[in-house]
């Protein structure tokens, strides 16, 4: 039996990473007594995949891994155990079964993901209309940046991957692409945002940079759509409860 299990991470334990949240995570499956799966083998490890690691500093009310069960165990009980092994900065939101095919684990599936951006109150110099600014500048047909990757760096597009937004009481809400086939990142989008506020900007105090706002991702999504139609639903409502 597979399980999908959905939490928030949010106040100091923004700052730790993804390899600290992963092993946080095995000491509460073990302190929660979930009877998650191990590898064979000379080095067992807990079966456990995480739809998209979040970046350090990033808060997030939707978070996603899967896991592998020994034994079925109550969504009510196990959401409960778990938070009872948590510590404040992480809470375990829901646990449901899922598909047992590969094809349908969170980090393959996955398709889009949800981010609040806001800028911060301590923020270098923003125009006054950024946010009229900000509706200007993701009505170009094109938004072009280099994207660096592990081996190298190239030009891309970024509009397309921008798959809706809204400016909201002076915040950002963006709907981007993830996963392994396109991925883009709130603080990219921000970066174009800056240098389109201000193209001979440097890092001075006068100019806005992506370090002036604070990000959320809010939720991920799979497209259960078709190739010509985008249809994004929650990772979570792939799930069912657990009696």
């Amino acid at each position: 039996m597979k399980a999908r299990i959905k939490f928030r991470k949010y106040g100091a334990l923004r700052f730790i990473g993804h390899l600290d949240v992963m092993r946080f995570f095995q000491k509460v499956m073990r302190r929660a007594d979930i009877p998650i799966a191990f590898t064979g083998g000379y080095s067992p490890h807990m079966i456990m995949s995480f739809a998209s690691p979040l970046g350090i500093g990033l808060s997030s009310d939707g978070e996603y891994f899967d896991i592998e069960l020994t034994a079925p165990v109550s969504s009510s009980e196990a959401v409960r155990k778990m938070n009872e092994a948590c510590v404040e900065g992480i809470e375990v939101l829901s646990f449901r079964q899922i598909p047992e095919e590969k094809k349908m684990t969170g980090m393959t599936i996955l398709a889009a993901a949800d981010y609040l951006v806001q800028p911060l109150e301590q923020r270098r110099i923003l125009p006054e209309d950024w946010t009229a600014r900000f509706e200007a500048f993701l009505a170009q047909p094109e938004i072009r940046i280099i994207k660096q990757t592990k081996r190298s760096e190239k030009e891309v597009d970024i509009r397309p991957m921008v798959y809706n937004w809204t400016v909201r009481d002076g915040a950002v809400y963006l709907q981007l692409a993830a996963g392994s086939s396109q991925n883009l990142k709130p603080d990219l989008v921000m970066e174009a945002f800056c240098r389109y506020l201000d193209p001979a900007a440097d890092t001075s105090e006068t100019s806005a940079v992506p370090e002036d706002f604070s990000y959320r991702r809010l939720e991920m999504y799979a497209d259960a759509g078709t190739d010509t139609e985008r249809k994004l639903v929650t990772l979570e409502s792939l799930g069912t409860e657990i009696a």
